[in-house]
């Protein structure tokens, strides 16, 4: 053992739960319903987590449109059986939990409906690593007396970190930038699972001489690097990790907490948490797996996508490109595709590949091969060239601009604000055109973040129309709630 694990006081690691958010979304694409959570929450809740993620992400939309249940009563059930852990959301700053940005006026109503449902801790970030993004959002948490967790997503612009756009300046001025904006805590988020062990430890190494609030690390398997590079954070003294129970952790999901606590028992940064309690709860997701089996990619026989280590593209954005590729069909493209990739990106400014901006580079990059650059551009595209989404790390390359943004319906003149303050406020005239179908702001919020799939759950709610029976949630569940 090292002398950096053993020697001096104890200080244990805090372990946040994904299993009731990411891992379902990593592992089952989301489809994971309140019912099959409620028979361990009260388990969950006596595990001694720093906080437990329920919310955001994915959830709001799948919940909606898949699973016909209410996103807003998830965390208001939960709260019922899970009362001393914090609940915990993912938040996309001025996107929230949709697709674009939304006007300030939604922002707040979503973030005061959020903190009264039982979110108790934010996790914001923004695509572009942009601080404008987060203002809105940062003031209501404040306002309610919430917890602001300020998350720097995680990129590369070689295979290590360094380079001219990511490297240690970068993130270091990042989390200037969220600890001066009042951040209780600062999460380095790599999505794509591409964080190396040793990058990680220097980076937690150089954030802990500038900052004294916690540090918290959230990565992904996809890779295979990430129980590695969680305990290299953690020896680098990392506060805080992401885990999941094991049958939802590993492939694009989380480090397994269960192998983390054994090996750090007997060490300064022993989390505390009983191995024999977090397997007995596995073994209720185990029992419920065949439900959700179906949602299980199985296209590989390989648990980590070993790819992504040489071209540094998220997973969910390669199944992306291959089915659009497929419908164009040109599979056999698909090298080429890779190619664009970074050429795309870069004349986009090099923004880091998580939601939306992945899918925004990826479908052009496809148009650039298919059609040749860009002779067709996507108008998500052609937003993110003209500043809707906020700064870019880098320039826009001139040339690109000009062509992109040549038949640009707002103008040819790229916009330098903050993004919101484009947008006149919604909330309003959403009203109006809902009507009566909206009977409270958590009604109306759906139909605003969502209105073709938002306003259809709303006719399932009320009766007004039949929900579909592959969208019905089972009118007798098969486990009653465990004691």
């Amino acid at each position: 053992m090292t002398d950096i694990m053993r020697e001096g006081p104890a200080n244990p690691v805090k372990i946040q739960d994904n299993t009731f958010r990411d891992g379902h979304q990593s592992i089952y694409a989301t489809r994971m319903r309140t019912e099959d959570m409620l028979p361990i929450a009260e388990q969950m809740d006596e595990m001694g987590f720093w906080a437990m993620e329920v919310w955001g992400g994915a959830t709001f939309d799948t919940m909606h449109r898949f699973l016909g249940e209410d996103p807003w009563e998830r965390p208001k059930i939960l709260k019922k059986y899970i009362k001393k852990t914090p609940f915990t959301m993912l938040l996309r700053g001025q996107n929230l939990v949709g697709y674009r940005n939304y006007a300030d006026d939604v922002v707040r109503a979503f973030v005061d409906k959020s903190c009264e449902v039982g979110i108790d801790i934010f996790r914001v970030f923004d695509a572009l690593n942009d601080i404008r993004n987060f203002e809105t959002c940062v003031e209501r948490i404040k306002a309610n007396g919430k917890r602001f967790e300020g998350a720097i997503c995680y990129s590369l612009t070689q295979p290590h970190l360094g380079g001219e756009v990511f490297n240690m300046e970068y993130y270091l001025k990042m989390a200037r930038s969220l600890e001066a904006m009042g951040a209780d805590s600062i999460c380095i988020k790599d999505m794509a699972g591409i964080l190396s062990p040793y990058d990680i430890y220097d980076l937690v190494t150089e954030l802990k001489k500038i900052t004294g609030i916690p540090l918290h690390l959230h990565t992904h398997y996809t890779s295979g690097m990430a129980s590695m590079s969680c305990l290299k954070a953690i020896e680098a003294g990392i506060d805080i990790v992401d885990t999941c129970l094991a049958p939802y952790a590993l492939r694009t999901s989380m480090p397994a907490v269960e192998p983390l606590v054994v090996t750090l028992q007997g060490t300064k940064r022993d989390t505390g948490l009983d191995v024999r309690k977090l397997i007995r709860l596995g073994e209720h997701l185990e029992k419920i797996a065949p439900r959700y089996e179906k949602n299980l990619a199985a296209n590989k026989i390989s648990l980590i996508d070993a790819g992504v280590l040489a071209h540094q593209i998220p997973g969910g954005m390669i199944s992306n490109l291959v089915s659009q590729l497929k419908e164009m069909n040109a599979l056999d493209r698909l090298n080429e595709v890779y190619a664009e990739i970074p050429r795309a990106r870069k004349d986009a400014g090099t923004p880091p590949l998580v939601t939306p901006t992945s899918q925004i580079v990826g479908v052009q990059a496809v148009m650039n091969v298919v059609a040749g650059r860009y002779k067709m551009v996507n108008n998500q595209f052609s937003d993110l060239v003209y500043g809707l989404y906020g700064k870019t790390p880098t320039p826009i390359d001139p040339e690109v601009q000009k062509v992109v943004l040549k038949r640009n319906k707002r103008g040819q003149t790229p916009v330098t604000g903050r993004p919101a303050d484009y947008l006149d406020p919604e909330l309003a005239a959403a009203r109006k055109k809902i009507g009566d179908l909206a009977r409270n702001d958590e009604d109306l919020l759906t139909y605003v973040l969502y209105p073709a799939t938002g306003e259809q759950f709303l006719k399932w709610k009320y009766g007004i129309e039949p929900m579909p029976d592959d969208v019905k949630p089972p009118q007798a569940p098969e486990t009653a709630k465990e004691k």
